[in-house]
């Protein structure tokens, strides 16, 4: 197969373009990308040399989409700006990528009459404090994020009740794993505490994740991909839920770091309580989570610990600002 991948030099695109050409190496790849902050070409480093195609341009441009889609078999859609802090502060530039952008995609995909997977999130459900989101649960998007996403999954559907475009949706739980951008919980934690900086925690630190290793979502997209129906959508989610501070104090363990450096922060605003997903669906397609949250959070504190050069650039840079504005401190 020939794929467009478009958002594949962020951190879950990334993730999945080296695991599809690992797994499908007569496969090629035409990875699309915007290159912000958190696309960065770094993260295709070790991809195959030959595997993969890096066009740098922006999912809502028409005439870029049309002329990278042109020969490939099928798309998939990480594109999207997914930070909910930075939804709350810049909402306008959420709607544009994951909205329009989708959107464009869609129409590009449909011409060349081929799948489109559009990859999404759980947040688009809202909270819930008992039991498990379904495929057939309403959604209640509770932050800007949330709800481009949402809309984006929307137009996806509408495309194929509409149009009978060959498109599907795959909605996961919180990702972790490497290469990820330390705005995010995970991440942002054991850089910290690896430098002896505070940690940072929302509210209580009650709120509970439904944490899937990313190379374990990765699988699921590609078993999505090639044996989900048109007009689905699939669930993917983690084997652990966790309240975020027992994440934390995981995080400080593997650091050799103690709970003096946990700072309890104002909470976000429309912060969701908890999240869960039920799997049946894509289970029923042969998939199952492989890497519990222990083994994958020590993965994951290893490969930070071991890959300086890839953070480094990011914590001397914009990110800085970034977390002196949403923090009140400066990193250390």
């Amino acid at each position: 197969m020939r794929l467009l991948v478009t958002g594949g030099a962020g951190f879950i695109g990334a993730n999945y373009v080296r695991r599809r050409l690992a797994t499908h190496p007569d496969d090629s790849v035409v990875v699309l990308d915007k290159l912000t902050y958190a696309g960065r070409r770094e993260n295709l480093r070790d991809a195959p040399e030959g595997g993969f195609e890096l066009i740098e341009a922006d999912i809502a441009d028409r005439d870029a989409v049309r002329g990278a889609i042109e020969g490939c078999d099928a798309v998939v859609n990480f594109a999207a700006e997914s930070h909910v802090d930075r939804s709350i502060t810049s909402p306008g530039e959420f709607i544009t990528t994951d909205v329009f952008g989708a959107f464009v995609l869609l129409e590009a995909a449909r011409e060349a009459g081929i799948r489109h997977l559009q990859v999404s999130t759980d947040e688009v459900y809202g909270s819930i404090e008992d039991g498990s989101f379904t495929e057939r649960s309403p959604i209640d998007p509770s932050s800007p994020y949330s709800a481009s996403k949402a809309g984006g999954d929307l137009i996806v559907q509408a495309f194929q009740r509409t149009y009978g475009a060959d498109a599907l949706i795959c909605r996961a739980s919180n990702n972790y794993g490497p290469f990820q951008h330390p705005e995010k919980l995970i991440p942002l934690c054991i850089l910290n505490a690896l430098a002896g900086d505070p940690l940072p925690v929302y509210g209580d630190g009650m709120q509970v994740r439904n944490w899937l290793f990313v190379e374990d979502n990765c699988a699921a997209i590609d078993a999505v991909l090639e044996l989900g129906a048109a007009g689905e959508v699939y669930n993917v989610g983690g084997p652990d839920e966790l309240p975020n501070i027992d994440t934390v104090r995981e995080i400080l363990e593997l650091c050799d770091r103690d709970e003096s450096l946990v700072e309890f922060v104002t909470d976000r605003p429309g912060h969701d309580r908890r999240y869960s997903l039920a799997s049946d669906k894509v289970k029923a397609l042969g998939w199952a989570p492989e890497v519990g949250f222990r083994e994958g959070l020590a993965r994951t504190v290893d490969w930070y610990r071991d890959n300086a050069w890839w953070w480094e650039p990011i914590r001397s840079g914009e990110y800085r600002e970034y977390y002196e504005r949403q923090y009140g401190r400066a990193l250390g």
